[in-house]
């Protein structure tokens, strides 16, 4: 949805409209998910892929649009985040915004909001984590800091709800009470000098950009703003305001030795720290166990142990418990609704080669879309929001940047990595925090390449059933073997370099569960959306094949590769063609024709394929491509070009392996 028209809905819709905005990390999400409920909305602008999420809520007799700005350390146009929360700022008009301040980090949190007052926006501050803060030994003077900034200071803890009554309603005090500007924070006088002489130029002109203040506009001239820039250059008379303009840009080079917007910059962040020392009390502390967990996580002596209990204890709980989750839905699918989806289908249309046709997707589809989705997927994306929230992922990013470094990333790349063991498609969006589309190709490419959920089903409900855990690992262990091979080759083939990683490091945080799990449903449910479609058509088609007898023609010509190279049956290698639709669909096709071809006994895969046989298909399944979905993701992310090149090439990398596989597991005589 466009972000333009969604926030011109939201005002449209509502009596007063926030904004919340703040760095990454400091509970801005959070204050968003207690405000808010269920019904948000995700929007972004034309040509961008980082979005704006929007909601409405209700405080007293009042609807209230939020409007959750992206994580950002500032408003400028360098990177894409800036440019669309400032923009979101610009068109959203807010009535207020509210400044969301890591009470443990607010130097660096307060140049954010020395921007936000520069453009003369109303604005209120929510001091979050103040009980991280004590606990540090940190002593914030909320009011003396409202003093300063002329905006009031409400101490929170979001993740649990503290505060935020009051917040809210300072906020809105704020918005429907417009208090007198806040006293001004001085730059130097050279600066303040040539934003002085622009602002009364300016004050003449109705015109402004965004009805910005005089003080704003020329804040914003002088930082070089590319869109006041425009403004100016398109204006009737406007050669004085140019020359003005030139002429303090001129001044403040020969004064200072460096450009206005460099030095704005400088002089902000120097301000952001006397406020910071001014209104902070710090008292020596012991460490607390969340920094001592942070420094053991992210020693390569000891992060990497922990990093690889952590992958086998998400192994371990989604071999066990999403097993037991999806062998009891199963069941319970069978028993219950089966049968009831089944009667007035076969009531209405028989038991003819229609209704069969439709069964392949309102019964058995939908019943394989919840078995792998509540079992496998929703379970991984509860896991996945813990490691977010609790910080850990940040720590991995950290440890795992030189092994990222060799495949031409950075180790902020390994988060979407982690998310494709989910749902590759989120993961493949996920890859736009990278900053260049050679890194996207590498880490797409490598998403790709990790096992989803619902490969994860296959090994584990194929694999490790009936060959051990020991060969689902040994999987496992390929795939990733073989990525890392992928990404340095890719690496070394791909023109370009790949850049540094400069992130923050955050402290380990204790999670809330309210937060995780409201953001695993609304991950759980655009997966649901995404791909029910997808398995409600795919089946009925694939039903529609296999009720009239075409599926089997198809056999014959795979016969060399599957015999031949792969040496599992030609039945099995329909199932590999059609899993393109959905991989878990593999296992349950594979199955289901199996019992056509060899009878009733065969619903045991050991009764017509040996392990190394199973083995095979399951390596082969997992390593191409995952499904149409991923196809289409792939194609909207990097272009269709760059999204058919990687699907041929997972294709050919599966049966290279299948193969080789298939002759060192007769060679060692498994």
């Amino acid at each position: 949805m466009s972000c333009h028209g969604a926030l011109q809905e939201l005002r449209g819709d509502v009596q007063l409209s926030i904004a919340l905005a703040g760095n990454p990390n400091v509970g801005k999400s959070s204050i968003f998910n207690r405000l808010t409920g269920m019904g948000v909305i995700t929007a972004n602008y034309p040509g961008k892929t980082v979005e704006v999420q929007l909601a409405e809520t209700r405080f007293g007799d009042r609807s209230i649009g939020i409007i959750d700005l992206p994580g950002t350390y500032a408003l400028g146009g360098i990177s894409e985040d800036q440019w669309v929360a400032r923009q979101a700022l610009l068109d959203g008009k807010p009535d207020a915004v509210i400044l969301v301040l890591d009470a443990t980090n607010l130097a660096r949190n307060l140049y954010l909001g020395l921007q936000i007052l520069d453009m003369g926006l109303p604005m209120v501050v929510a001091l979050n984590v103040v009980d991280q803060a004590k606990a540090r030994g940190i002593q914030v003077d909320a009011e003396r800091l409202a003093q300063i900034l002329g905006s009031p200071v409400v101490p929170t803890v979001a993740t649990r709800g503290t505060g935020l009554d009051a917040l809210m309603a300072r906020a809105v005090d704020r918005a429907t009470h417009p208090a007198p500007l806040p006293p001004r924070l001085r730059y130097s006088v050279d600066v303040e000098g040539a934003i002085g002489k622009l602002e009364k130029r300016l004050a003449a002109r109705a015109d402004r950009p965004h009805g910005l203040s005089p003080r704003a506009v020329a804040t914003l001239l002088l930082e070089g703003d590319p869109e006041v820039g425009a403004w100016l250059a398109g204006m009737d008379e406007a050669d004085d305001l140019v020359r003005l303009r030139d002429e303090m840009l001129a001044v403040l080079r020969d004064l200072r030795g460096e450009d206005a917007a460099l030095l704005l910059s400088r002089e902000r962040h120097g301000l952001a720290g006397l406020i910071a020392v001014e209104v902070e009390r710090r008292e020596a502390r012991r460490p607390l166990v969340a920094d001592r967990l942070w420094r053991l996580t992210t020693a390569p002596l000891t992060g990497l142990p922990l990093l690889g209990l952590v992958l086998a204890g998400i192994f371990g709980f989604l071999f066990y418990v999403g097993d037991w989750l999806s062998t009891g839905f199963s069941a319970l699918w069978t028993a219950y609704a089966s049968p009831v989806i089944q009667w007035p289908f076969r009531a209405l249309l028989g038991d003819g080669m229609l209704s069969r046709t439709l069964l392949w997707g309102f019964d058995a589809g939908i019943n394989a879309a919840l078995a792998v989705g509540i079992p496998y997927v929703l379970t991984f994306y509860i896991l996945l929001a813990l490691l977010e929230d609790t910080g850990y992922l940040n720590a991995v990013a950290f440890l795992t940047d030189q092994v990222m470094h060799k495949m031409g990333l950075h180790g902020r790349a390994v988060i979407p990595l982690v998310a494709g063991a989910g749902c590759n498609v989120p993961a493949i969006m996920g890859t736009r925090v990278l900053g260049s589309m050679r890194e996207r190709v590498i880490a797409s490419t490598l998403i790709v390449l990790t096992p989803c959920s619902a490969r994860t089903a296959v090994i584990l409900g194929a694999v490790s059933l009936t060959a051990g855990w020991k060969a689902a690992l040994a999987i496992y262990a390929v795939t990733c073997a073989l990525a890392l091979l992928t990404g340095i080759g890719m690496h070394r083939l791909l023109p370009g370099r790949g850049t540094g990683l400069v992130m923050e490091m955050f402290p380990f945080r204790r999670p809330g569960a309210r937060a995780i799990l409201k953001k695993t449903w609304y991950r759980f449910y655009h997966f649901v959306v995404m791909a029910t479609p997808i398995i409600l058509g795919g089946s009925i088609i694939l039903g529609g094949l296999y009720e009239s007898g075409l599926l089997w023609s198809l056999a014959a010509p795979l016969r060399p590769i599957m015999e031949g190279w792969l040496g599992i049956p030609a039945v099995a290698g329909l199932t590999l063609i059609v899993a393109v639709l959905r991989k878990e669909l593999a296992l349950q096709l594979l199955i289901t024709l199996a019992m056509v071809q060899y009878g009733p006994q065969a619903s045991n895969l050991l009764s017509f394929m040996r392990p190394d046989q199973i083995i095979v298909y399951a390596l082969v399944n997992t390593i191409y491509i995952p499904c149409v979905a991923t196809i289409a993701i792939l194609g909207r992310e990097l272009g269709w070009k760059r999204a058919l090149l990687i699907s041929a090439f997972t294709v050919g990398l599966a049966l290279l392996v299948g193969g080789a596989a298939r002759g060192l597991i007769n060679f060692f005589g498994a």
